[in-house]
Parts: structure tokens; sequence; C-alpha cells
């Protein structure tokens, strides 16, 4: 009777659990686990224009980005389908090396530019007529000369901040000693009303300078909240970025890089001269980016932990001059191949877009 039972359960467990040809056995089948999607990588670099000759900076006319050219000394704007046109040569541009047509900045219908005039740079400004590639200047009107120039060290960038004075970065043009000193222009970053005169509220009586001991600025910008944030390069050991101070001491050249000497106000970051060379920097949303030449890459320092960063196209569009942020909210690059440090390429030297990484 026991082996007739453990039969009888034998065959109802093997019909129960059975796979036999016919459906509905009961047992239910399972949704196969979801699956992730791979994440979405981001499109990189757009090329806008190509055939720029060593381009230093940009900026915009409306819509229209307006790129200078350092050693032709013109503006060139950049159409729709990528064509340039030159829509003015710079009068007076002299310089070797690293002088000639540097920074430039548009407000309220002028062009303002920084340049080198053999033993000075100046900064002028032009009225601007028309639009788009059809943009043309007017006469010139001095409203700063004076500054030490030299074959390299020439800072160069000019920005516009939100208190709409306009600040350049000036270099120390080789001598050293300028930058320490107040009197000279030199080493230097340097505000001005949009019209050239001495702002009444500057930090030291009737002078253009805003901060000092600076060795080669050329990055210039501010956050949505009002600080002030410039890229500057070392010597052999230290580039840096800076929260600039009105009034403030930056140390070149008693020091380089961070002291942490009460005197002088230290860097938020640095990075060996190799891996950076810091040109220029721009702010998008709550970051800072900042375009290297040496480094041949783009640095993003977030702005609620400038200690950190993170990098991008690392080597891919070689050196980066310039980086702006566009009307459209993309950032703007320029390479800065032809300058006879870099390696160009066909189609060197471009001016590139990209979605903020």
């Amino acid at each position: 009777m026991l082996k007739e039972m453990c039969a009888a359960l034998a065959a109802f467990s093997i019909a129960g659990c059975g796979g036999g040809s016919g459906g509905g056995d009961g047992t239910a089948t399972l949704p196969p686990p979801p699956t992730t999607p791979p994440p979405t990588t981001p499109a990189g670099p757009t090329s806008l224009a190509t055939g720029l000759q060593i381009p230093w900076s940009v900026a915009f006319y409306g819509g229209t980005p307006l790129v200078s050219e350092r050693g032709t000394a013109r503006i060139r704007a950049v159409g729709s389908d990528g064509a340039l046109t030159t829509i003015a040569t710079i009068a007076g541009v002299s310089g070797s090396g690293e002088g000639g047509l540097l920074g430039i900045a548009v407000r309220d219908n002028f062009l303002y530019a920084y340049f080198s005039a053999g033993a000075e740079n100046r900064i002028e400004r032009y009225p601007l007529t028309g639009s788009g590639t059809a943009t043309r200047i007017g006469a010139a009107q001095r409203l700063l000369g004076g500054i030490p120039s030299g074959s390299n060290h020439n800072g160069g960038r000019i920005a516009f901040g939100p208190d709409g004075m306009l600040y350049a970065a000036t270099g120390d043009a080789g001598a050293t000693s300028r930058s320490q000193d107040l009197a000279s222009l030199g080493g230097k970053i340097l505000r001005l009303t949009p019209d050239g005169r001495v702002p009444a509220d500057n930090p030291f009586s009737g002078s253009y300078v805003y901060s000092y001991g600076h060795r080669n600025v050329q990055g210039l910008a501010w956050a949505a909240d009002g600080a002030m944030y410039a890229s500057e390069f070392g010597q052999n050991t230290w580039d840096e970025l800076n929260q600039i101070k009105a009034g403030a001491n930056y140390g070149w050249p008693d020091v380089e890089g961070k002291a942490g000497n009460s005197k002088y106000t230290d860097p938020l970051q640095q990075w060996p001269t190799s891996d950076a060379s810091p040109s220029a920097i721009a702010v998008s949303g709550a970051n800072i980016y900042i375009a290297n030449l040496r480094g041949e890459r783009l640095r993003k320092v977030p702005l609620v932990a400038t200690g950190t960063s993170s990098e991008f196209y690392v080597r891919e569009y070689g050196r980066l001059r310039d980086v702006v942020v566009a009307p459209d909210g993309r950032l703007y690059l320029l390479t800065n191949n032809t300058d006879g440090r870099g390696t160009p390429k066909t189609g060197d030297d471009r001016l590139l877009s990209v979605a903020a990484p």
C-alpha cells in the first residue's frame, strides 16, 4: 500500500511540473528584466569656421561672431555658413612675438580692441554700423596708451564687468618689477569707464589699477553673484585661477602659486605649467571654463568647489586660446595652432561650438 501511494504522489508531481506540448500548464512567464539604456555621450565640438590666422579673441555683435587675428590685425565676421568676411584691419598694430591685435569686446555699438603698437599696448574703441557680415567700424577713439609691451607677457584680454566698467588684463612685458609697481600699468588688471576715464571708486585714487602683482593674465570672467575670476600664466611652476578683489596683490614676482603669506592673495587653484597655460575663461551656469594653450584642453571648475576641476578634449583640438558663451548659450572655442607653437591640422585655425560639458 505504501509503494502504491508513493507511486501516485510521484506521478502527480511530474504532472504538475511537467512541460508537455499542450498550453495552460499554469506556469507564470516572467518578463525579461528591464534594461538601462547606455548613457548619452554629449556631442563634441562642431566647426563653425576654418582658415583663421592666429585668432585671439571672439566677441559678438548681435548674433554675429567677430574674431581678432593677432598677426594680420584683421577683424573677421563669421557668417552663418562659416564664411569669413574681413570687416576691418586695425590701424597702428605693430607687435612682435606674442604682441599684435589681441582682445576685443563689444558694448553699446562700439568695438573695443587691445593691441600692441610698438613700445606700448593700447586700448581703442570704434563705432559699429551695419549688421552681420556687413558690419563696419568707424574712426578710432584712443582710450588708454602707455601699457608696457614686449615680445611676450602682453596680457591682452578685455571684458566688461557687471558694473559696466571695462577691465583690461596686462602683462609685465618681461620686466618683473612692473608687477609690484603701482605707478606702472604692466602686470595689472586695469579698470576704466567705457570712454576711458578712471572710475571714481577704483581702489587706488586717480589710478586705473584694480589689482596688481600679476605676471600675465589672459582670462577675465564674472559669476552671476558678481564675483570676478582671472586666469594667469605662471613662469615654470604654477599656472593659476584667481578670484580678483579690488586692490589685492597677487604676489608676482615674489611668489608663484600659493604662498600662504597674508601679504598676497593665493590662487583658488593651480596647475603645473605643462598641463595648463590658461588663456581665456568664461562662466556658464555653475562652472568656470578655461581654455588652455600648452595643456591643449578645456578645463571646468565648479563655482561651488573651486579647488577641483575636470578636463575635456585633451589633445584633440590642439591649443585653445579663447572660450566665450555665445548668445545661444553654447561655448565657442578658438584654436590657436598657427601661432608658431602648435601643430596645425588641415583647416586650422578654427572656431568651434559645443554645448557646455
